[in-house]
């Protein structure tokens, strides 16, 4: 890995003093399997961010591992609206800073609410965007609880 990589994830990390490991593919990913295998993972220890349009201009992002799939209706009874989609791949890069394969709730050009399924708690070490495609930040559990700072765990299974 070049010692002199920096996104605003690893910068954003650095500053809290929150220890990670970078990791760098070494070459296209193409699905979840292959990004935890090359990672020396279990897939349920990569962690997907995804981003919800809630209305005009009002986004939220949900944090989940592995395979794991968002129930609709959890999500819209957690927030309160009858009606929410995932964003487009135009606005996940207006909003957060970062292309799709990339997306992490840290360094965002502001915050936004963040939602963890309790599927993300399950192991001690995650891995996650860094807001560069091809490359993922390792983090403990513990120092991703620390480095988010305000979220509210939700289990959608």
């Amino acid at each position: 890995m070049n010692p002199s990589f920096h996104s605003p994830v690893t910068i954003y990390l650095l500053e809290k003093n929150i220890p990670f490991r970078l990791f760098q593919h070494a070459g296209p990913v193409h699905s979840l399997e292959q990004a935890a295998q090359e990672r020396g993972q279990s897939p349920d220890q990569v962690v997907r961010s995804l981003l919800f349009r809630l209305s005009q201009g009002r986004y939220v992002m949900v944090l989940i591992a592995g395979k794991r799939q968002v129930s609709w209706p959890i999500l819209r009874k957690h927030l309160g609206q009858s009606r929410l989609t995932l964003a487009t791949e135009a606005e996940v890069l207006a909003v957060t800073g970062y292309p799709l394969g990339a997306v992490s709730p840290f360094g965002l050009p502001q915050p936004l609410p963040i939602l963890v399924d309790e599927s993300v708690f399950t192991h001690q070490e995650i891995s996650l965007g860094s807001g560069v495609r091809g490359t993922a930040v390792f983090l403990k559990v513990d120092d991703f609880i620390r480095a988010l700072g305000t979220f509210d765990r939700v289990s959608f299974a």
